[in-house]
């Protein structure tokens, strides 16, 4: 199953980008550090992947 981590999860991988579901701002995502771990510096909503 392509697109299927370990134990049934998804695993995106150490690339891509962390995106704010609010106000669409997007950043780097840093390896090591969850997308949702981080505040949108334009409106202050976690951002995901």
């Amino acid at each position: 199953m392509p697109g299927k981590g370990r134990q049934g999860g998804f695993a995106l991988g150490p690339g891509g980008d962390c995106v704010c579901p609010k106000c669409g701002y997007r950043t780097t995502h840093q390896r090591g550090t969850p997308c949702y771990s981080i505040k949108c510096p334009k409106c202050g909503e976690n951002m995901t992947r």
